[in-house]
């Protein structure tokens, strides 16, 4: 009896430290720079998703280990931890100040990702989905395009990027992309650049992907500050919950 309960507390030991998560730096092959990789796990995970903030890419600034950025993925982190997934959050890495467009449809840029999907594979044989919101959905389209076949299993475009900038959903070869892509935004999303219309239009341009699914959102409440922030409805506030477990629904059964 007593042998059980020893192993019943250490199983429960490393599933609370895998719950609590840790940040991690990867190398990725830059003279002195890092790619920092918020990252939880747990046993028997059906996916693993890695989250592309948008902005700057930035963490926010990190308190006892965890990243204080209020990005809607980021700040959702633990609720795709509770669909069953891995969670790997990849930030910017630390020789930039910031994740622009144009470096999000860079080579080094897509370097940075696939060392992001080395590691994922490194801790986990679970799928890996690539789960973009805002600017990330440019990282997360490009890296769909440029990544061989077969390195990850699904597309997630949360808030997307629609025009006026480089690497626009729709100004990339996404009829090349070959697998399932949900696209998910918000009817009241008043950010210029992500313009809900024109995000219900990117699932025409999906012509390779085996499957696709475009939703449009209403839920949330008290949108404040800036449109195109992660504290309005570009960043499904107060709505992220439904909206995670929406997404998980999907990237587990992505042909319904």
């Amino acid at each position: 009896m007593k042998r059980l309960l020893s192993c019943w507390l250490l199983t429960w030991t490393c599933l609370s430290s895998q719950a609590q998560g840790r940040m991690v730096r990867l190398d990725i092959g830059r003279e002195a720079a890092q790619l920092p990789v918020y990252t939880l796990t747990q046993p028997n995970a059906v996916a693993t998703v890695i989250l592309l903030p948008g902005g700057d890419g930035g963490s926010g600034k990190v308190v006892d280990g965890q990243p204080t950025s209020k990005n809607f993925l980021t700040r959702s982190r633990e609720l795709f931890f509770a669909e069953n997934f891995n969670v790997l959050v990849a930030f910017r890495a630390t020789d930039l100040p910031g994740l622009d467009y144009d470096y999000r449809v860079s080579a080094a840029h897509m370097q940075e990702l696939a060392a992001v999907v080395r590691h994922a594979k490194q801790l986990s044989d679970a799928p890996v989905w690539l789960v973009g919101t805002s600017r990330g959905t440019v990282s997360g389209t490009a890296a769909a395009l440029a990544l061989p076949p077969g390195e990850v299993q699904g597309l997630v475009l949360t808030a997307s990027v629609t025009s006026k900038k480089t690497g626009a959903i729709a100004t990339q070869q996404i009829g090349r992309i070959r697998v399932p892509t949900l696209v998910v935004h918000h009817r009241y999303d008043a950010c210029k650049i992500c313009v809900p219309h024109e995000a219900a239009r990117i699932t025409h341009g999906l012509t390779s992907a085996p499957f696709k699914k475009f939703l449009m959102l209403e839920g949330g409440s008290n949108p404040v500050g800036d449109p195109c922030e992660a504290e309005h409805w570009h960043g499904f506030i107060n709505h992220e919950k439904e909206t995670v477990q929406l997404i998980g629904q999907w990237i587990k059964t992505p042909n319904n």
